[in-house]
């Protein structure tokens, strides 16, 4: 286990690249942009193609599971995007927290397009808006919330495919529904590993003993405490990650034949652990 191989994690089905094509022909018919982040690693997990793709279409940012991010992480993530000028909201779609401002935010970032339809006497006209963000930040959680019992509509429109689906949430705001999409490569290899932290990338794709390790070198770094406190132990100072598995593998009794530790089963364990906010409220990385 001490000879674990650091891999750069890549992952880039190919539906991907047809859902990319897809958001870039839908933008003509939307007023704006929703993109759903993880609140635990909002650089990591918004997908930089995005600028390039949706450019001057107003855009809303929802960080997404802020329930199991550091909340002081979080607000200095939202004071960074009214810095930029963006409009942001920390929420949490699983539970509805934080979605009550969702529509009184759209009202506000597309306040000019509101101001153009009823110059042209299109007063209340819906207002349009896709829903865009990569695997498991939570987009069916947040349409499902917003939208409560309506059921998705094909829309009968020329240039929509059939796997679009439109959404009517609140008073006159409809929600495209996309696929989830990565890109195509990661250049920096610490942003692969956030995304398979965090389960955006299938652990299938990915070496999950070695991707526990690195994940708990990360944590060791920042904050030690969270595994010291869940798994009892008494120090990790100068431990690999592959040495602090091993003491939570003991500690946990997941031990093979033999007396060995299972070392995959501790590795599932702390993962899913991690995701489930069991080791704390954690933000990864910073504006």
């Amino acid at each position: 286990m001490a000879d674990y191989i650091k891999q750069n994690v890549q992952w880039f089905p190919g539906h991907m690249a047809k859902t990319r094509r897809i958001i870039k022909e839908s933008l003509r018919l939307v007023d704006g942009v929703v993109e759903l982040v993880d609140a635990r690693i909002p650089y990591s997990s918004s997908n930089p193609e995005l600028n390039q793709i949706i450019k001057n279409k107003p855009r809303i940012i929802l960080l997404n599971k802020c329930d199991i991010a550091d909340s002081n992480a979080t607000k200095m993530w939202i004071d960074y995007y009214k810095s930029k000028g963006m409009y942001a909201l920390p929420v949490d779609c699983r539970t509805g927290k934080g979605l009550n401002n969702f529509i009184p935010t759209v009202q506000k970032a597309l306040s000019k397009t509101i101001e153009r339809n009823n110059d042209k006497g299109m007063n209340g006209k819906s207002l349009r808006l896709m829903v865009v963000g990569i695997p498991n930040t939570g987009k069916s959680s947040f349409i499902n919330r917003m939208a409560g019992n309506a059921k998705a509509k094909v829309a009968d429109k020329a240039g929509v495919t059939r796997q679009q689906q439109w959404f009517v949430v609140g008073k006159g705001i409809e929600l495209l529904d996309t696929p989830g999409v990565l890109w195509p490569k990661f250049d920096d290899p610490e942003v692969g590993d956030k995304l398979a932290f965090t389960g955006a990338v299938k652990d299938e794709v990915t070496d999950i003993e070695a991707l526990s390790c690195r994940l708990l070198e990360v944590l060791a770094k920042t904050r030690p405490q969270s595994i010291l406190e869940r798994y009892k132990l008494d120090s990790i100072d100068s431990l690999q990650g592959w040495e602090i598995l091993e003491l939570i593998g003991k500690k946990r009794g997941f031990l093979i034949k033999g007396g060995e530790i299972d070392y995959e089963r501790t590795a599932v364990m702390l993962c899913d652990e991690f995701r489930g906010g069991r080791l704390g409220k954690i933000t990864l990385e910073l504006p």
